[in-house]
């Protein structure tokens, strides 16, 4: 008896270009990096909880961390889910479409989250640097602040940088079903 197709054949998408091959090794060192940080703060939570329930003694500023650490975490997701095209979509008005307009929606809806996130990555630039210089500091632990918008710099900026370049190539994708 034969098995039928489990999925049905899909024509292969447009191989990824240099710049997006050469973009795609620090996506995934991003990635990781936010992994790693997301287990340090899963692993530290889990210490806080079993402190608290058993020794009377959580960790204190467990909260400042997880603040802290989700923030650098976020960013550094980013560019992981931005390149592989992972962010949610809502297709509703473009479903029945022409494939030249989809495609120039696509340019434009990327276009508009970049834009956003190279806002959102100069005001968090700024932002850290007037913490820097007003030596802020966290709470509980006495952390400096600057350190985790510094940290969440590269993968903001590299979210930005891959969608410049995905808007940049869909343009061309545009113009070659146009034509």
């Amino acid at each position: 008896m034969q098995q039928p197709d489990p999925a049905p054949s899909v024509p292969p998408a447009n191989p990824p270009t240099r710049a997006m091959r050469r973009l795609e090794g620090l996506c995934d060192a991003s990635a990781a990096v936010g992994a790693l940080v997301l287990v340090a703060v899963a692993l530290m939570t889990t210490a806080s909880v079993i402190g608290r329930a058993f020794f009377a003694s959580p960790i204190l500023g467990d909260v400042e961390l997880v603040q802290l650490g989700g923030a650098v975490v976020v960013a550094s997701f980013l560019p992981y889910t931005q390149f592989r095209r992972a962010n949610i979509v809502v297709d509703f008005f473009t479903t029945g479409a022409s494939p030249t307009t989809q495609r120039r929606m696509d340019a434009l809806g990327t276009l508009l989250y970049t834009a956003t996130l190279a806002l959102v990555t100069w005001r968090v630039a700024v932002g850290g640097m007037g913490i820097y210089a007003a030596q802020e500091r966290s709470m509980l632990m006495d952390l400096p602040l600057w350190i985790p918008y510094a940290l969440m710099l590269p993968g903001l900026a590299l979210c930005v940088l891959i969608g410049a370049v995905q808007w940049w190539e869909s343009l061309g994708q545009a113009t070659e079903v146009a034509a």
